[in-house]
């Protein structure tokens, strides 16, 4: 019998191993994403810059989360021997590695606001600060109870703040730290021209299709794998997922008048959106919650542009910002039984939690990008910009005319 138990755990172990490394895996893919996505929407002067960033911030994102930022959130160290971090199948490094993963997308979701007139260096000291600091705390209070922050939660709503995957913890963080990069870092020149704005075509809408396209796919990674075991998987995450992405895909479309650009972050919406209550939702309700986050999309993105002339490359605040707050707060409404959901969540403990969050994310962006501003400055010169960051700092350009 003691054999047959220690066999069952084994085989528990390395399942609930192999299924985590299976979600790191699919979400470090996403970054892929990430980089086509600002690749194709970047002018071309630009894309080997938004290649460099992307990979870049992985490694400096790894090494700041390893040793610092992970202590931060949990409490865990690996400063351990290796006979002790391969208990229980190496399960406790793995999950390192899939929560990296979302740590990382951090600055990815930074890099497309402040695209073309970003400083390297700084870019990837900023990284090291938010992903050592910034969003581990946040992340902590959520994933973690740090700071009793849930228990009184629970205590005043009956109900702490329910975020599955990262509809606010990840992509509400990385959306207001990217708003704040983007007021400091300022607007391209050329960008508004008496007032008005002047359109920068994307340099290559196959290559922004395939960006979005490969986050579509990794999402389910990142969705279905953040149940973190094999017995806690669920059909109903995966589902949900799908029918967010078709809602955000169908309102994109419809009220983006058939722009690609749109068509193609529409379900990028709907995905953010649907992270938080993708575990409590009914496939109806997390359609709806899809299709609101495309149309919000569509709209945040003109207003930033043209009204309140807010140069977001990529969109990334009304994208991964606003609709990541949506998410935490539609989470409280179609999460409840009254529209199909499970319950067991509070609309006011969502409301209370993502305000958290952009008060995080607003505070630490502004700290860390005023800080870098004031001691090395975080812009191109106007010449480099001109000539773009490609052969400004890379000293090569993304294609060969030769």
């Amino acid at each position: 019998m003691e054999n047959l138990d220690s066999a069952v755990q084994t085989l528990i172990h390395g399942s609930n191993t192999l299924f985590i490394l299976i979600g790191a895996i699919m979400v470090l893919a996403m970054h892929a994403g990430f980089a086509f996505l600002e690749v194709g929407t970047v002018r071309q002067k630009n894309q080997v810059n938004a290649l460099s960033k992307i990979l870049s911030d992985f490694a400096i994102s790894a090494v700041a989360y390893f040793f610092v930022g992970y202590w931060i959130a949990y409490g865990v160290s690996f400063l351990h021997p290796a006979s002790v971090l391969i208990d229980g199948n190496g399960y406790a490094l793995v999950k390192f590695f899939f929560l990296l993963t979302f740590a990382a997308a951090i600055p990815a979701i930074i890099s497309g606001g402040i695209a073309e007139r970003a400083r390297f260096g700084p870019q990837l000291c900023a990284t090291a600060l938010i992903v050592a600091f910034v969003y581990p705390f946040f992340e902590g209070m959520i994933w973690n109870g740090n700071f009793g922050f849930q228990a009184r939660l629970q205590e005043q709503f009956g109900a702490p703040f329910h975020d599955f995957a990262g509809s606010v913890v990840v992509h509400g963080v990385g959306g207001w730290l990217a708003f704040a990069a983007v007021i400091l870092l300022g607007r391209r020149d050329g960008r508004y021209r008496d007032g008005r704005l002047v359109a920068m075509a994307p340099s290559s809408i196959p290559f922004l299709a395939l960006g979005s396209w490969i986050l579509i796919i990794g999402w389910f990674g990142f969705n279905v794998m953040s149940a973190q075991t094999l017995g806690s998987i669920s059909g109903l995450v995966a589902v949900n997922t799908l029918m967010a992405m078709v809602g955000g895909t169908l309102a994109a479309l419809i009220v983006g008048r058939n722009d690609p650009g749109f068509l193609h972050n529409g379900p990028l919406a709907g995905l953010v959106a649907i992270c938080a209550g993708s575990d409590l939702m009914h496939p109806v309700g997390a359609l709806v919650t899809g299709a609101i986050a495309g149309a919000l999309f569509v709209w945040a993105f003109t207003a930033t542009q043209v009204k309140w002339k807010i140069d977001d490359v990529l969109g990334v605040w009304p994208l991964h910002g606003l609709c990541g707050v949506w998410g935490g707060i539609a989470c409280g409404i179609f999460g409840q039984p009254l529209w199909g959901g499970l319950g067991g969540v509070s609309l006011g403990s969502q409301l209370v939690g993502s305000l958290a969050g952009v008060v995080v994310a607003l505070l630490g962006g502004f700290a860390v990008y005023g800080i870098l501003k004031m001691l090395v400055g975080i812009r191109l010169s106007q010449e480099q910009e001109y000539y773009g960051a490609d052969l400004s700092i890379h000293k090569i350009g993304a294609v060969s005319q030769d």
